[in-house]
């Protein structure tokens, strides 16, 4: 208390400002009790399996699917297949497989040419893997802030079939719905119509990553079927949102997915008894889709709550599901890294995407009373920082 009270009476020379920080915060920590509360808001992908997952994987039937007998599997290639309105399904072990094998089934060519947006997953966060796995070349359009690429831009950048002498054949296009790196935006079904249409026109195949396809379903109120319309083939994340621990399922034609099970197994995802995993899947798709709403409303009220917050630049209007980016107030005192070290000794965990932007993710086992108890940490974070800093 006097050393709080002594703080707050100068204005400290910008030089001892880390140094004082230090000592403050070392202070505090002492003032507290050991922080056993968790709040995961790192990703979506941090979820644990529910109790009816944990029942289902241990009494799931199996068998192997590499031979193409497991039948908790069929039955969740079916269904995927069933609720995106496409003729089949396969069972990957991530997203990342998902994409890869799709972009390697359409682009079977070496040396062919994919549109993908310069802000995208498959162009920043899958380690390259369509170009030094697959030989494909990644033509990137700019992505708009809503995670749109402009369709005359699309359009500009494919190539022209009768100078493959110099440039590499354009086979695909991939859209990401929702778009994680634009935070979690909504690519409308119209939007999605016209790339498809343009698509068609140039002989070309659409391809869509939906790590969270369900989320901009819900967010839109449009049926997920309807919102992949246009698409070839769908990646769909199982352990996001829909909080399963493994895997995703991609889906498309049955001709794409026989192609797609062969490049599966060269890639090493042929896993055998795949049905203990796919039993959490069922559970994910039948339990958890309707969640995903509150996941939503939460992020929100999260977001609302940081905009109140001095010190922090968020915009609760650009909320549309369940990601969340902020900053810091340039010349506020405090890194960004700071911030992050001190939630955390809070039991708040978040992902800091960069030197300037940090990443809060929901799920639907952050609860109300989660959303809250962040607002308070960040609250108490930020305002022993305006107190060492004399404001």
């Amino acid at each position: 208390m006097i050393m709080t009270l002594v703080l707050s009476s100068y204005k400290f020379p910008l030089c001892l400002c880390n140094s004082i920080q230090w000592w403050v915060h070392r202070y505090l920590r002492h003032q507290q009790k050991m922080v056993s509360r968790k709040v995961d808001l790192r990703s979506d992908t941090v979820t644990k399996p529910t109790e009816s997952m944990r029942a289902a994987m241990a009494i799931a039937e199996v068998d192997d699917d590499v031979l193409g007998h497991d039948p908790i599997g069929l039955e969740l290639e079916e269904e995927m297949a069933k609720i995106m309105g496409k003729e089949a399904g396969l069972f990957v072990p991530s997203g990342t497989m998902g994409n890869l094998i799709s972009v390697l089934v359409h682009c079977d060519i070496r040396g062919s040419e994919v549109i993908v947006g310069d802000n995208s997953h498959i162009h920043i966060l899958e380690n390259g893997g369509i170009a030094t796995i697959g030989g494909v070349h990644p033509r990137t359009v700019k992505n708009n802030a809503d995670g749109t690429m402009d369709i005359h831009l699309i359009e500009a950048a494919i190539r022209n079939p009768k100078a493959q002498l110099f440039f590499p054949t354009t086979r695909l296009i991939c859209l990401e719905n929702t778009h994680a790196n634009s935070g979690g935006k909504c690519l409308s079904v119209e939007y999605t119509d016209e790339v498809g249409e343009l698509a068609k026109k140039h002989h070309l195949k659409l391809h869509i990553d939906g790590a969270r396809i369900f989320n901009a379903s819900i967010a839109l109120g449009v049926p997920v079927d309807r919102l992949v319309q246009a698409a070839d083939s769908v990646s769909v994340c199982l352990s996001k949102g829909l909080g399963a621990p493994v895997g995703s399922v991609i889906v498309g034609s049955k001709d794409f997915i026989t192609e797609a099970t062969r490049v599966r197994k060269a890639l090493g995802g042929g896993m055998r008894q795949i049905g203990i995993l796919c039993a959490a899947g069922l559970i994910a798709i039948k339990e958890n889709v309707q969640k995903l709403q509150a996941d939503h409303e939460k992020a929100k009220q999260l977001a609302s709550g940081l905009y109140q917050i001095k010190g922090l630049k968020v915009d609760p209007k650009s909320v549309e599901t369940n990601i969340i980016f902020f900053e810091i107030e340039e010349d506020y005192g405090i890194s960004l890294e700071t911030l992050c070290k001190s939630l955390e000794e809070r039991g708040v965990f978040m992902m800091l995407e960069s030197q300037i932007r940090a990443r809060i993710v929901l799920h639907h086992q952050i609860s109300t009373s989660d959303v809250h108890y962040t607002l308070s940490c960040f609250q108490q974070t930020l305002s022993g920082i305006q107190v060492v800093n004399g404001n």
